[in-house]
C-alpha cells in the first residue's frame, strides 16, 4: 500500500476498537482541530491534514504532509489509497499506513468528519455570541447617552418603550457573564432581544426592554437566580422610558448599595407597601389616564421625566433641551392639569400616575388632581389611605416621622428642612439615615420618597409640626 511522500505519523496500535477510536478522537477535539487532526494520524499510522476550500492547509501530521494533502484533494484519481472527506468549509485527507485495517480507516475518517463538524457549529456560536456581546454593550451605551432612537433602530424594534436596569456586583461577576453566554441560545432570526446584558467596569448588567406596564416578573426572576447562583448583590430600577435610561441607571445603583450578596434590592422598594400593589391595577389605570388625558406625549416624556431626574436642569439633559425649554413645558403642563407642580403632595400623585400601568385602549373623561386627601379618593377609600400609610411609617417613633415630613416637604433638601426644625444639618442627616434604616427603605430613589410623602401627609396631625418636634437635648440642637 502506498502511503505517499510524507512520513507517517507513527506506527498504529495493533488492536484498536472502534469505542478507543472515538474516545481518543473526543479527546483530542475537546483541545483543538490540531490535536484531532495529529489523533487521527497516529491511530492510522499514516498522515492526515485538514484543509479549507481553497486548497491551504489549516493543519497536519506530519507538518510534511501538507502537500501531499493538497495534491491528493485535487486529483483524487491519482490516490486511490488516501481518504477524502467534504465538509462545509474543509476537507479532510486522510492517508493510512500499511497496518490500518479498512475498518478502523473508515472509523476515523467518519468519527473525525463529525467533530470537526461539531467543532465549526461551536465556533460559529461562539462568534455569534461574540457579535451579540458586541451588540448588546453598543446599545446598552447608547441608551445610557441619550440615544433611544438610534438604539431602537439597531434592535429594529418600535414597539419596546421602555427598560429595567439590573446592576450586580460581586467577585464572580465574569464568571457569572460567561456562564450566561454559554447558556444564550444563538439568535438565527432578526427577532430583538428582550434583555440586553454586559459587562460595565466591574459590573454585571442586565437591561430588561419592554412596553409600558409590562409585567416584568421572568426578568426579574432570570436575574435573581443568577444572583444567587454567583453570589452577586443586584440594584434593580424602576421602569424607565428608553430616554430615561440614565435615570434608570442611576436608580439601579443606589438600590445595589442596600443589597446583600445573592438579592435583589429594588430602587422602589415598598414592597407589599408600594401603592401599585395596593392599588387594584385597573382603577390605577383609569385614574391615571383620566388625570395624564390633557397631556400629549411629548409632555408626558416631559412631566416623567422632571419628575424621576428631580430638576429641570437635569430633565433638560435628558430630554436634550435646554432648561429654558423644559421650563416653558412644565408651565404649559402646570395649565393643562390645573395644578401646581411645585406642590410636594402634586409631585408625588404625578409620579404615581406615570408609574401606573397602561389603561386599556377606551374613552375616559380627564380629571383633575387634588392634595387634600393626599391619597386620592378614586384610589383609596380615606380608611384604606390610613390604614396603608400606618403599616408603613409603624416603626418611626414622632421626632422621626416630624423630621422626615419637614424633609419631604421640601423635596429631599436637607438645608431648608434643618433650618426649619431647628437641627444641624449633620443631626437631621443622621435621622435620615436612621429613617431608611428603620424603614428599610432608599431614600434618595424618587419613588420611595413620594410614596412616603403621600403616607405620611395621610396620617398626619396638627402636632406633626416643626415647631413642636420634641427636643432631646444635646449640643447638635440650636435655640430658637
Amino acid at each position: 500500500m502506498t502511503t505517499g511522500s510524507a512520513e507517517p505519523a507513527s506506527a498504529p496500535p495493533a488492536t484498536v476498537t472502534r469505542y478507543q477510536v472515538v474516545r481518543r478522537l473526543t479527546r483530542a477535539a475537546a483541545h483543538s482541530d490540531d490535536q484531532l487532526i495529529a489523533e487521527a494520524a497516529a491511530l492510522l499510522g499514516g498522515w492526515a491534514v485538514l484543509l479549507d476550500l481553497t486548497g491551504d492547509v489549516l493543519c497536519g501530521t506530519p507538518h510534511t504532509a501538507g502537500p501531499e494533502g493538497v495534491h491528493a484533494a485535487m486529483h483524487p484519481q491519482l490516490h486511490p489509497h488516501v481518504t477524502i472527506r467534504k465538509m462545509a468549509g474543509a476537507v479532510l485527507v486522510i492517508c493510512p499506513g500499511p497496518a490500518a485495517p479498512p475498518s478502523r480507516t473508515e472509523a476515523v475518517a467518519q468519527t473525525g468528519v463529525d467533530l470537526l463538524r461539531m467543532r465549526a457549529r461551536i465556533h460559529r456560536a461562539q462568534d455569534v455570541h461574540h457579535a451579540e456581546q458586541r451588540l448588546h454593550a453598543a446599545v446598552v451605551r447608547l441608551l445610557l447617552h441619550g440615544q433611544p432612537r438610534l438604539a431602537v433602530g439597531i434592535l429594529d424594534s418600535a414597539a419596546v418603550t421602555h427598560a429595567t436596569v439590573f446592576r450586580l456586583t460581586g467577585q464572580a461577576v465574569q464568571t457569572a457573564y460567561r456562564a450566561y453566554w454559554r447558556t444564550a441560545q444563538p439568535r438565527t432570526s432578526p427577532t430583538s432581544p428582550r434583555m440586553l446584558v454586559c459587562t460595565e467596569g466591574h459590573e454585571l448588567v442586565f437591561v430588561a426592554l419592554h412596553r409600558r406596564g409590562h409585567d416584568q416578573h421572568s426578568a426579574r426572576l432570570s436575574v435573581a437566580r443568577i444572583a444567587d447562583r454567583h453570589h452577586l448583590a443586584a440594584g434593580v430600577s424602576d421602569p424607565a422610558p428608553l430616554d430615561m435610561v440614565a435615570t434608570a441607571w442611576a436608580e439601579a445603583g443606589h438600590a445595589r448599595h442596600t443589597a446583600t450578596a445573592g438579592s435583589l434590592a429594588f430602587a422602589a422598594s415598598l414592597g407589599a407597601h408600594d401603592l401599585l400593589r395596593v392599588v387594584p391595577a385597573g382603577r390605577l389605570a383609569r385614574w391615571s389616564a383620566a388625570i395624564l388625558k390633557p397631556l400629549n406625549r411629548e409632555q408626558h416624556r416631559t412631566l416623567e421625566t422632571y419628575l424621576r431626574s428631580g430638576s429641570a436642569q437635569s430633565a433638560a439633559s435628558v430630554l436634550d433641551v435646554s432648561e429654558g425649554t423644559v421650563r416653558t413645558r412644565l408651565r404649559w403642563i402646570s395649565t393643562l392639569l390645573a395644578a401646581e407642580l411645585d406642590n410636594p403632595t402634586v409631585q408625588a400623585q404625578l409620579l404615581l400616575a406615570v408609574r401606573a400601568p397602561a389603561a386599556p385602549a377606551q374613552p375616559s373623561a380627564a380629571a383633575q388632581l387634588a392634595t387634600d386627601p393626599p391619597v386620592p379618593t378614586d384610589l383609596l377609600n380615606s380608611e384604606e389611605a390610613r390604614q396603608w400609610a400606618t403599616a408603613l411609617l409603624k416603626p418611626l417613633d414622632k421626632p422621626l416621622r416630624i423630621a422626615l415630613r419637614c424633609w419631604l416637604r421640601h423635596r429631599g433638601r436637607t438645608a431648608p428642612a434643618a433650618s426649619e426644625l431647628g437641627l444641624s444639618r449633620s443631626t437631621l442627616t443622621d435621622w435620615l439615615n436612621k429613617c431608611g434604616k428603620t424603614l428599610s427603605l432608599d431614600l434618595s430613589s424618587a419613588t420611595v420618597r413620594t410614596e412616603l410623602h403621600l403616607a405620611i401627609e395621610t396620617i398626619a396631625t396638627p402636632d406633626d409640626a416643626p415647631a413642636l418636634l420634641p427636643r432631646r437635648g444635646g449640643r447638635t440642637y440650636r435655640e430658637h
